[in-house]
């Protein structure tokens, strides 16, 4: 194998027995062996299924690869025996470089210990000397963010406090090699976006990603390429984006139906106040920094009513708002914002540039509003707020007061009976018109 190769995967292939009673189990034990010392044909008690069948790819070092397919294509199994924890019935796996992998939830965790053992005892098995992880302890509870929880047994976690430790462990013992098995499907919409800033981070830094997920939108965007999986067998890999379009083709009869959620299909009229908010939505992990001249408070949406909220009606209006303090005299600050989808895309920014608000000087104490006056055309789904104020002060170019990135998550609704997909609602008028001969 080749340097520039992280992952070879040669005629991979892994069989289950399947036994239809428990003493099928049993015959299958003793009774071909005998058969066999009577020089007769054995007989065989178990099926066999196939979970994986001949599949063969190369991931090169830095590559994002997302592997893609129904349930029960053979997804896990696949990355289960690239990790090492499942041996394969026939075919070969090279690997080149340290692999940390989060697969299924807790997988790896003992119950019984505390998050701290927990911690030690994952990145010891993936290679760390204890002051290694000593030097990382801090930043793996920082990133999973579970407080006093971390010396406390994880059997006491819920779901997502484990998911959010795994990943933490897995991002920080410094892998060549990343392997996410659609776990983070069970955090929050603010840890999701947090962990897709890492996924990024990790992916410029040139660490190889496999990425199991079912939402196409994340692997066209994050990877580069994909594995397309149906009943164990590798029926596509190549660019993500054209592969994910095969798999949408096969799925969906060559035509995507926008999927609506129940919480989507409560949003059902955009005369209403819409002035919810959804409390799964307040926690947010946002990432702030600047030279502190200026501080960016009371980030809020408003509708028209002047209600703060979260959840956006299509086709509405809405005000996207914060105020800035000054604490050092400043000349011609350019205020903005920017709206991003969960893997970081920019959807719309905006800023004030060659606006006459910008041209102005600001002194020690003084406080100013910004009001960003928008009417919403986005799609259905889960969105990220970034404020922001820089100015240009030097031949270095753009220099940030502060920024505060993903300071809050809004969702927004889809049109009552209507059918949209993707991030924008372009309010189509669609007509079906018979030809006349």
């Amino acid at each position: 194998m080749s340097d520039d190769i992280a992952i070879k995967v040669d005629g991979l292939s892994k069989c289950y027995q399947i036994y239809d009673q428990p003493r099928d189990r049993l015959k299958q034990f003793v009774i071909p062996r005998l058969q066999r010392l009577a020089v007769q044909t054995p007989k065989q008690y178990f099926r066999e299924f196939w979970a994986l069948k001949d599949v063969s790819f190369e991931v090169k070092k830095g590559e994002t690869v997302g592997i893609i397919g129904r349930n029960g294509s053979g997804k896990s199994t696949l990355l289960q025996m690239i990790c090492g924890t499942l041996n394969p019935t026939s075919g070969s796996i090279q690997t080149n470089g340290r692999i940390a992998a989060l697969l299924e939830l807790g997988s790896g965790f003992n119950p019984e210990f505390t998050g701290r053992e927990n911690v030690y005892m994952n990145a010891a098995v993936l290679g760390l000397s204890d002051n290694e992880i000593a030097v990382r302890f801090d930043e793996i509870v920082s990133f999973a963010d579970i407080g006093d929880f971390i010396d406390q047994p994880v059997k006491a976690y819920s779901s997502g406090m484990v998911v959010r430790l795994a990943f933490a462990v897995a991002i920080n013992v410094a892998p060549e090699i990343l392997i996410v098995d659609e776990a983070l499907a069970v955090g929050d919409a603010a840890f999701q976006r947090k962990c897709m800033r890492k996924i990024s981070e990790l992916s410029d830094a040139g660490v190889t990603l496999l990425f199991v997920s079912h939402d196409m939108e994340t692997v066209k965007k994050i990877c580069s390429q994909a594995l397309y999986l149906v009943r164990g067998s590798a029926i596509e890999f190549g660019v993500a984006k054209e592969v994910c379009i095969s798999y949408e083709r096969d799925l969906f009869g060559a035509s995507r139906k926008a999927e609506t959620t129940q919480a989507e299909a409560q949003v059902d009229s955009a005369e209403q106040s819409w002035a919810v908010l959804d409390q799964d939505l307040l926690q947010t992990n946002e990432k702030t920094y600047g030279d502190g001249r200026a501080q960016i408070i009371d980030v809020a949406i408003t509708n028209q009513h002047q209600q703060q909220t979260n959840i956006l009606a299509p086709n509405a209006s809405y005000v996207f708002s914060y105020r800035a303090v000054f604490s050092a005299p400043v000349a011609l600050p350019v205020f903005g914002m920017m709206i991003t989808n969960r893997e970081g895309v920019c959807i719309f920014g905006a800023n004030t540039q060659n606006h006459s608000v910008s041209r102005r000087h600001f002194d020690e104490g003084d406080e100013v509003r910004i009001e960003f006056h928008i009417t919403n055309h986005l799609g259905p789904g889960i969105f990220y707020l970034t404020c922001g104020i820089h100015t240009p002060d030097n031949s270095d170019g753009l220099i940030y007061l502060q920024r505060r990135m993903d300071v809050l998550i809004f969702k927004v609704g889809s049109d009552d009976g209507l059918s949209i997909g993707g991030v924008a609602n372009l309010n189509p008028r669609i007509e079906v018109i018979k030809d006349v001969l």
